[in-house]
C-alpha cells in the first residue's frame, strides 16, 4: 500500500503561532474558488493588522511575501502603489482569490469568449475565481494598497498576454496541473 506524505505547512515567520495554522487545512489538496475567497477574507479580517505591520511599498516595483504554502494552497500578500500593476495574465489552470486589505485595486478581467470587464475592489472586497479567468490588476489608491491572494493548486506559473483581447477561447491548464 502506498501512503501519501504531505509536506508540512510553511508559514511566514511573522505569522507563526497565529490562527493561520488552523485555516490552512493541509489535508485539502484542491481548494474551490469559494473556499479560497473565504480564506483570503478571513486572513484579511483576522490577521490583517498583524500583516500590515510588515508591509513594504517600493516605488520601483510591487512588493510581495508568501504567507503560507501547503500541498494544496499558496497564500500571498502583495502591495501596490498607484499605477503599479500586473500584465494581463491567467493562472495556468489554478483557481484563485484575492481580498483587498487596504486601499483600492482596479481590475480588468475576462472569461474566455466573453467581453473585457472592469471593476474596482476596495478594502474588504474579495473575489474567488476559477481556472478560466484572466485579469490585469493595478493599484488605485493614493496611499498605496495591499491585498491577500490565494491559489490552488500552488506554484502554478501564470501565462501573460499582450492584452486581455488575446485570451484564447479556452484557457488550458499548464502541464501537470490537476483540475
Amino acid at each position: 500500500m502506498t501512503q501519501s506524505v504531505l509536506r508540512p505547512s510553511e508559514i511566514h515567520p511573522r505569522l507563526a503561532g497565529t490562527e493561520l495554522d488552523e485555516l490552512l487545512h493541509p489535508e485539502r489538496l484542491i481548494w474551490t474558488p469559494t473556499q479560497l475567497a473565504g480564506l483570503t477574507r478571513t486572513v484579511t479580517l483576522d490577521l490583517g493588522e498583524r500583516i500590515a505591520e510588515f508591509l513594504h511599498f517600493d516605488q520601483d516595483r510591487r512588493w510581495w511575501a508568501r504567507l503560507a504554502l501547503t500541498e494544496g494552497l499558496e497564500l500571498w500578500v502583495l502591495t501596490w502603489l498607484p499605477g503599479q500593476g500586473t500584465a494581463p495574465h491567467d493562472h495556468g489552470g489554478a483557481a484563485g482569490s484575492f481580498t483587498v486589505l487596504r486601499g483600492e485595486l482596479a481590475e480588468e478581467y475576462r472569461y474566455p469568449g466573453g467581453p473585457v470587464r472592469q471593476r474596482v475592489h476596495v478594502a474588504g472586497d474579495g473575489i474567488g475565481f476559477g481556472a478560466g479567468r484572466a485579469h490585469r490588476v493595478t493599484g488605485a489608491a493614493a496611499g498605496g494598497s495591499a491585498s491577500i491572494h490565494a491559489y490552488s493548486p500552488p506554484l502554478v506559473p501564470t501565462r501573460e498576454y499582450a492584452s486581455l483581447d488575446d485570451v484564447p477561447a479556452e484557457i488550458p491548464p499548464l502541464p501537470g496541473v490537476l483540475r
